[in-house]
């Protein structure tokens, strides 16, 4: 026998969206959350959606994409948009808030909730006589690590992120890279940028001098030869990237006909061809470094980062391989995940998907069909990177604008672009929230 109620598991932004959202259309909810009762690493109290790295949410520039799916969050009447516009200090163009406050309204109005039970402890098994949600995030407890592993497979399930940068494709020199596949195998599915010796040792010693992002006390790891960061790499010596990510064996430059000294690839990162993956440079540079380094090299030189990489603790799963597009897992269709630990990056992201899945697994408890939002929005665009990319390439994403569909129209101005991918973002959400969420 089912119960007839919703099991969220984790009270972080996505477990308390979550818990939010179906309530609101009048599911009963029960809401695990283990802390104070057991603490991880980096959580400091145990209030709901404590915001523990940094208390920024992302730009609040409406007509951006991180903007515009914040805007799209407050047509579901998101709580996290809600107490962060309560919470809210001043940061330029970016939506940052009092910690503490942001955590005591969304704790108060869980607590609150006619519909919501919190329960304080932790979950070891993932329930199968319920509909459940799993928003644990990345510092994931050991015992539902085990679970999630023997759920989904171990090799489903990673520890540590391995992010390399993503560039959008339109700021890419095309005159100084080349279409070509490793000795032609396979098709001309990569760009080449290619580098003669003098420009690659000016690039490796900038990446040497660059400055590196420091890691938490919990993330005190060794890494593995998968996640290795390429400045670690370098450290062995000079021209070891030049046999590793950066090898330029069976890679012969049109321009020149010969082998370049190095050659960084870039990967499509979907098909549309909008945004392209640096391959093998996960990297644990600050920001502004990555930037000033990376256009070093050739094609480069006004690169537009839509992601920046990092290598950092966050457990999540292999999306495209174990998701539907509504979240569900394939093999269970009973219990949904959520958050990070889907393999999306930041806050609002996290809670954008625990806000859907909130919704879904109202709606299946009232046995009302399950909704995806179009591919056009910024919700519906980062669902589809999360469940039809790559399986053997999944990286964790952050949404930007290089995940949307282009325009029917091709449009040169980047600005006047984004304004109309914006707007059709918003009618087409409003459209589906209209027909689908509220009914």
């Amino acid at each position: 026998m089912m119960r007839d109620q919703v099991v969220v598991i984790g009270g972080g932004l996505a477990g308390s969206e979550a818990a939010w959202q179906a309530a609101e259309r009048g599911a009963s909810v029960t809401l695990y959350e283990m802390r104070p009762m057991q603490g991880t690493a980096a959580h400091k109290t145990g209030q709901l959606a404590e915001i523990v790295c940094s208390n920024s949410l992302g730009s609040a520039d409406p007509v951006s994409a991180p903007g515009l799916l914040k805007e799209e969050m407050r047509l579901l009447n998101s709580l996290v948009m809600r107490a962060a516009e309560l919470a809210r200090v001043p940061a330029g163009a970016a939506l940052a808030v009092d910690r503490d406050l942001f955590a005591q309204e969304v704790t108060n109005t869980l607590e609150t909730h006619p519909n919501i039970r919190i329960v304080r402890e932790e979950v070891q098994e993932i329930p199968t006589d319920a509909l459940c949600i799993v928003a644990t995030g990345p510092l994931t407890s050991e015992r539902m690590s085990q679970a999630l592993t023997a759920l989904t497979q171990k090799k489903n399930l990673a520890f540590f992120d391995a992010i390399s940068p993503i560039i959008d494709a339109e700021s890419i020199d095309m005159q100084k890279v080349f279409r070509a596949s490793r000795y032609d195998k396979g098709g001309a599915d990569y760009l080449n940028c290619p580098m003669d010796d003098k420009t690659y040792t000016a690039f490796y010693d900038a990446l040497m001098a660059a400055e590196k992002v420091q890691a938490k006390d919990f993330e005190q790891v060794p890494y593995f030869e998968g996640c290795i960061p390429i400045e670690a790499m370098a450290e062995r010596g000079k021209q070891t990237l030049t046999f590793g990510p950066m090898k330029p064996v069976g890679l012969i430059d049109p321009h020149t006909g010969k082998q370049s000294h190095a050659v960084l690839q870039l990967r499509a990162e979907n098909r549309y061809g909008s945004c392209y993956n640096m391959v093998g440079f996960q990297t644990k540079l600050k920001y502004p470094e990555q930037q000033r380094v990376f256009r070093m090299i050739p094609g480069l030189e006004r690169a537009e980062f839509l992601r920046f990489g990092s290598v950092h603790r966050n457990t999540f799963v292999n999306a495209p391989a174990l998701l539907r597009n509504t979240l569900q897992l394939k093999s269970r269709g009973t219990t949904f995940l959520a958050g990070c630990l889907i393999g999306v990056e930041g806050y609002v992201e996290s809670a954008a998907t625990g806000g859907l899945v909130g919704i879904n697994a109202a709606r299946a408890l009232a046995n009302l069909p399950m909704v995806t939002p179009p591919l056009t929005t910024a919700h519906g665009a980062l669902i589809n990177y999360l469940t039809t990319s790559d399986a053997r390439y999944f990286q964790p994403m952050n949404t930007n604008f290089g995940l949307f569909p282009p325009l029917p129209a091709k449009i040169r101005d980047k600005v006047q672009r984004r304004r109309m991918i914006h707007q059709r973002a918003l009618d087409e959400f409003q459209a589906w929230k209209t027909q689908f969420v509220v009914s």
